[in-house]
């Protein structure tokens, strides 16, 4: 029994003495961690120890990435300032950098800051990232709606030049560059002018300025240049050549800062800008005018012509005086005027003389003396417009042959016009040659015809005199009208007729209704047009 109480107090006592070793030894611990912490608060570098006002710390972000933690957020501008410089050190021209900065304060009882050079070095690679293309200056040169850029005014100067020799065959000619002082940014406006061998001689030299562009200003300027010892021009003292040339369109050129692959090759440039391109426009159809002329006038094949124009059925379609048709005219980005002084032996034309009737129609006239064209010599000045030529000003001429000219009686009135006599429809039959479609009917159909059921309105294609009203035999029930203008139209296969013989109509006035009687496959319209008796397709009439 003592000898079991002697192990427990022994036990006891190294127990006891184990618990004081334990808590000396944790005592130590945490004083020695205590004092650990301060000293890396205090002297450890990187840390940023914690404060009681505001945040403490800032995260910098440069373009989508995390480039470093500093203390001050001041300090952010100059490491970014430090960082462009470095991405921009060896560039020549202006560089465009894409840069969204941004910067997230936190308040924090300790976080370790990021070394200066260490953040400069990820900046400059963020930088890097967001290079945008290098920018070069250039000239933009614009020609009304056009635009070009080219690598130097030289080039602009260049392009221009050669747009003036593309005329200029014995090289008389320049061009020159003018800053405009009243604008508010750097632009050039372009003058054409004549070389001469003595610099002081430019004061008498034809300039023409292009604040006012065109072929009123350049005519202008021609007369204004003309001086009296001009105009007392003889057949022994003319002097052929071009005497003026300038641009008809509004040229400027300016400054700007464009990518390497925004700007163009000078003879890329010429290429684009003097080449003459397709330009449609409308041609109105003038009295005599026929397709074929056209075609040889404009320079366009008749295929084309007819494939740009639906009312064209083919290129033996009649054309009309007043009809406009669409076609296509080469002309360059770029144009030039030049007027020519010319010396010919030549035939000539006297201006017609018109007598007006106010009692015709337009379509009617009368030759009462034909023409005979004249001879002469003559000294003129001749103002083009790239090739195609503007205007005529006889200076001088000896006329060998006089001409006789046309006199001619002319009417003035409009001549009525024709409208569908029907709406809807599907034409089922057209004019001309074509297989009998039932016994009885003719092989050449002399009018057209559009399906439509029985029933459906048919109206007075233009207005006139009512000259037949009922039963045709193969046309059924017929309704023909006489219009001012001489012609006949003739509406045939009806169900019921609406007017009578004599009576007056108005173009779009109800006359009948359409039907399948007489010699007729189905329900239709049949309608002609007739001409001095002779039966013509109504489509050519139609408006």
């Amino acid at each position: 029994m003592e000898k079991s109480n002697k192990k427990s107090r022994k036990k006891n006592n190294v127990r006891k003495t184990y618990n004081e070793h334990f808590k000396r030894l944790r005592y130590v611990f945490i004083k020695a961690t205590f004092f650990a912490c301060l000293f890396c608060l205090l002297f450890v570098k990187g840390l940023r120890p914690y404060e009681e006002n505001g945040e403490n710390i800032f995260r910098i972000t440069l373009n989508g990435e995390h480039v470093g933690s500093v203390a001050d957020k001041s300090a952010v501008d100059s490491l970014l300032i430090q960082a462009r410089r470095q991405v921009v050190n060896d560039v020549k021209e202006l560089e465009f950098i894409n840069v969204d900065l941004q910067i997230e304060g936190a308040k924090v009882i300790w976080e370790k800051v990021d070394d200066e050079a260490l953040i400069v070095q990820n900046m400059v690679a963020a930088l890097e990232k967001g290079r945008v293309e290098t920018t070069s200056l250039g000239y933009s040169l614009k020609v009304n709606e056009y635009m070009v850029n080219l690598r130097s005014i030289d080039d602009a100067k260049a392009l221009l030049q050669a747009a003036v020799d593309k005329y200029d065959f014995d090289h008389k000619f320049a061009v020159d560059l003018t800053h405009e002082s009243k604008r508010e940014f750097y632009a050039f406006t372009a003058k054409v002018y004549e070389v001469t061998e003595e610099e002081e001689e430019k004061s008498d030299i034809v300039i023409i300025d292009h604040s006012s562009s065109g072929v009123g200003a350049f005519l202008a300027n021609i007369d204004a240049s003309t001086d009296g010892a001009e105009r007392e021009l003889t057949f022994a003292n003319y002097v052929e050549g071009v005497r003026s040339m300038a641009f008809s369109e509004n040229v400027e050129i300016v400054p700007v800062y464009l990518p390497e692959s925004q700007l163009t090759d000078l003879d890329v440039a010429i290429e684009q800008v003097i080449k003459e391109h397709e330009v449609p426009t409308e041609y109105e159809v003038q009295k005599g005018d026929t397709l074929s002329g056209i075609s040889l006038k404009l320079g366009i094949a008749m295929e084309r012509i007819v494939e740009m124009n639906e009312a064209l059925e083919d290129v033996t379609a009649t054309l009309h005086v007043g009809q406009k048709i669409l076609v296509t005219v080469p002309e360059p980005e770029l144009s030039v005027l030049r007027t020519e002084r010319v010396y010919a032996e030549e035939t000539y034309n006297a201006d017609p003389i018109y007598i007006e009737n106010n009692d015709w129609y337009t379509t009617q006239t009368k030759i009462h003396q034909a023409p005979s064209a004249g001879f002469r010599r003559a000294v003129s000045d001749i103002t083009y417009l790239n090739d195609s030529e503007v205007s005529k000003d006889v200076l001088l001429e000896d006329v060998i042959m006089e001409a006789v000219p046309l006199i001619m009686e002319r009417g003035t009135k409009i001549p009525p016009t024709y409208i569908k006599p029907i709406s809807g429809g599907k034409q089922s039959s057209p004019f001309g040659r074509r297989n009998r479609p039932i016994a009885g009917a003719s092989s050449y159909h002399k009018g057209i015809d559009w399906a439509t059921p029985v029933g459906t309105t048919v109206v007075a294609s233009s207005g006139g005199t009512v000259i037949k009203a009922g039963w045709g035999s193969g046309y059924g029930y017929v309704v023909c009208i006489k219009h001012p203008d001489g012609k006949e139209t003739r509406y045939a296969h009806l169900s019921k007729v609406l007017v009578s013989a004599g009576q007056t109509v108005k173009q779009g006035q109800t006359i009948a209704k359409s039907g399948n009687t007489g010699v007729s496959t189905g329900p239709h319209v049949h309608f002609e047009i007739i001409v001095n008796g002779v039966h013509q397709n109504p489509l050519n009439y139609l408006n």
